[in-house]
């Protein structure tokens, strides 16, 4: 399942649901919007996998390491 949306991630996040995360790191300064990853969330990942695109996003892939 894929779940879009900063307040619903974020609820999927605190409840424990998320098993992976692909973050996109795009080069564009932007401010005054909300937050990607909420702040009373923790979790312990392992890095997967790393692209860079040509355009200069890159994109993470995290899995989340249980116990």
């Amino acid at each position: 399942m894929t779940i879009g949306g900063v307040e619903l991630a974020g609820a999927a996040m605190a409840a424990g649901l998320v098993d992976e995360y692909h973050l996109f790191l795009v080069p564009i300064v932007v401010g005054g919007g909300r937050r990607a990853l909420p702040d009373d969330v923790r979790a312990r990942l392992e890095l997967l996998s790393t692209h860079r695109f040509r355009s200069g996003v890159v994109h993470h892939h995290h899995g989340v390491v249980r116990g």
